[in-house]
C-alpha cells in the first residue's frame, strides 16, 4: 500500500464528512466495457436471426426449389413401354428409277399400362402392315441410310399418331431389321 491510500478502518459510520471513494483505472472501465461488449454480442444474434428467418422464408422453407418430380424424364430413369411386335417383316420396293429391295421389321413401343392402346394395334395390325409397306416403297433408297433413322421414326410416330390411331399413342418405334438391298 502506498501513502496515498486510505485506509478505511471505520465500520461503515462516517463521521458526516461526506467523501465518497471514486473507482480509478481499469475498475472505473469495466462496467462501460462489458456494456458495450454485450450490445455488441446481442446485436449479432440479433443479425443472425434476422438472417436465418430471412434465408427460409426465401427458399420457401427450406425445401429445395430445384426438386424434380418422380416422375420427371431429367432424373435419369427411362420409362418402360411395352412393345408391338405383330407386324412382322414386310418386303417391299423403293421409290428410284431402278428399285431397291426393302425389308423391314418394326416394332411399336407404347406405355407399358395401357391396355387400350394393345387392343388398338392388334385390331389395326393389317393397316399397320399396309402402312408400313406404302410408307416404305414411297421413299428412295438415299432416304433409308441409317443416318436418316432418327428422321424416318419421327414421321413414323406422327403418321401413326395423327392418321392411324385413334387413341392409343406410339411413344417410339424400333427397327430389328432394316435392309436396303439393290436388285
Amino acid at each position: 500500500m502506498s501513502d496515498s491510500d486510505e485506509l478505511d478502518l471505520d465500520d461503515g459510520d462516517s463521521s458526516g464528512l461526506g467523501t465518497q471513494k471514486k473507482a480509478t483505472g481499469l475498475v472505473a472501465l469495466l462496467p462501460n466495457l462489458l456494456k458495450f461488449v454485450a450490445i455488441g454480442l446481442a446485436a449479432v444474434v440479433f443479425i443472425v436471426t434476422v438472417s436465418t428467418i430471412t434465408v427460409r422464408i426465401v427458399t420457401g422453407g427450406g425445401t429445395p426449389q430445384t426438386a424434380l418430380p418422380s416422375d420427371s424424364p431429367f432424373i435419369g430413369v427411362r420409362p418402360t413401354f411395352s412393345a408391338f411386335t405383330t407386324i412382322g417383316q414386310v418386303r417391299t420396293n423403293t421409290n428410284d428409277p431402278i428399285p431397291f429391295s426393302v425389308m423391314v421389321d418394326m416394332v411399336i413401343l407404347f406405355d407399358q399400362n395401357d391396355n387400350a392402346a394393345q387392343m388398338e394395334l392388334t385390331d389395326r395390325v393389317h393397316e399397320l402392315r399396309d402402312f408400313v409397306r406404302v410408307f416404305f416403297s414411297s421413299r428412295r433408297a438415299d432416304q433409308l441410310r441409317p443416318e436418316n433413322e432418327p428422321r424416318l421414326r419421327q414421321e413414323i410416330i406422327e403418321h401413326l399418331n395423327t392418321r392411324i390411331l385413334n387413341s392409343a399413342r406410339v411413344r417410339q418405334v424400333t427397327f430389328n431389321q432394316l435392309d436396303v438391298m439393290q436388285l
